[in-house]
């Protein structure tokens, strides 16, 4: 199965939009959407716990009730939070529809699947109904959103292959990552045959807030931004059928255009400095985290830690040798709990897509930041 009507191979993920203090900035993001399709992209990708449920509402205002719907195609998820039992799914589902305000999606995935909330999926005939909402006609394919190992993948393709489609974090810095292993991920869905959506590409900004050693390589090339070389990369490989990024602001926006409207395969001088950026990364010990926000929010954190903020914190100083941390960390926590306030009750840890020892990462940062 191809992407249906998909015009490009870009799409605008809903997941980090721009932000007025605590507020979807909707009039940018109507600038965007707009911009976005003039441009001949039509791929949007949202979820009910994006921006705490204010990212579909914002599909609605910015893009559904402004476009024909052969505009656009559009993007939802089933997330484990939001059902606990079958009876809940289709209520659920067609609150998402009105939500979004469409009749249909165009895909409609089961949310981060892994090992342990694909039995929660399994017990409740998640995907049983998602297969029967379409043959209804509310849904033209059904997927997976996957966060976990290759043999977990391979055995739910395995075990429901009328998926469709599959969505996997892949950038140039995961690809060769022990824990990620997104080149193994790939290898599985192309074993299965199914096209993959890319999410992640530029890694939650690491690719592109790169230390002055990795910009110095990726400079020497010529003027293409950093994000360019993240997003080219996850297009390199035949196998994807879209790459989604979240873009914050118009210049994002254009920028993405800019590299992808009229894509050019990478070279053989580009792909050996991919290569050299990631081993310099690498060698910072940089925290992996996207960003996502699966950590602190729906109640994760029962402290008030600010973890994505804290880690961000930590990386700065790490890669960038950032003494001015300090202060942006003391200036986190008049507000939020402190790295220091973790319980260790690992609500944390259960959601986050990277696999990420937080208890033991806060630690680390109430050690760098705390200690007297």
């Amino acid at each position: 199965m191809e992407l249906e009507n998909a015009k490009k191979r870009f799409g605008f993920g809903c997941m980090r939009l721009p932000m007025i203090g605590e507020q979807i900035d909707i009039e940018q993001f109507k600038t965007m959407v707009d911009e976005f399709i003039a441009n001949g992209f039509n791929y949007f990708d949202t979820a009910h716990g994006y921006h705490n449920g204010a990212s579909e509402l914002a599909i609605e205002e910015a893009l559904t009730s402004r476009h024909k719907r052969e505009e656009y195609l559009l993007t939802d998820k089933l997330t484990e939070p939001y059902f606990h039992r079958e009876e809940d799914i289709v209520p659920f589902f067609k609150s998402q529809l009105e939500a979004t305000g469409v009749e249909y999606f165009d895909n409609y995935l089961m949310h981060a699947q892994n090992r342990n909330n694909f039995l929660h999926f399994k017990r409740c005939r998640a995907y049983e109904t998602a297969f029967e909402l379409k043959r209804q006609g509310y849904i033209r394919h059904v997927g997976i959103s996957f966060h976990d190992s290759p043999e977990v993948l391979d055995q739910i393709l395995t075990e429901y292959p009328e998926i469709e489609v599959v969505q996997i974090q892949f950038n140039y810095l995961d690809y060769v990552s022990d824990t990620i292993q997104s080149k193994a991920l790939y290898d599985i869905v192309k074993k299965h045959g199914k096209p993959i959506i890319v999410m992640e590409p530029v890694k939650g900004g690491t690719l592109v807030n790169l230390p002055d050693e990795a910009k110095q390589v990726y400079d020497a090339l010529g003027n293409r931004s950093y994000a360019s070389y993240a997003v080219r990369f996850a297009l390199h490989f035949p196998q994807i059928a879209m790459v989604l990024s979240g873009m914050s602001n118009l210049d994002q926006l254009r920028d993405n255009i800019a590299s992808t409207k009229d894509y050019e395969d990478l070279s053989k001088k580009e792909l050996e400095a991919i290569e050299k950026v990631r081993d310099i990364i690498v060698r910072k010990n940089t925290i992996p985290c996207t960003r996502c926000r699966y950590c602190v929010e729906e109640n994760h954190c029962p402290k008030g830690i600010e973890i994505p903020n804290v880690f961000t914190i930590v990386n700065a100083r790490r890669a960038f040798h950032d003494w001015g941390a300090g202060r942006q960390y003391n200036e986190l926590i008049q507000s939020r709990g402190k790295a220091s306030d973790c319980i260790r009750c690992g609500l944390c840890e259960r959601v986050c897509p990277q696999g990420l020892k937080i208890r033991e990462l806060l630690a680390q940062a109430a050690e760098m930041f705390e200690s007297k």
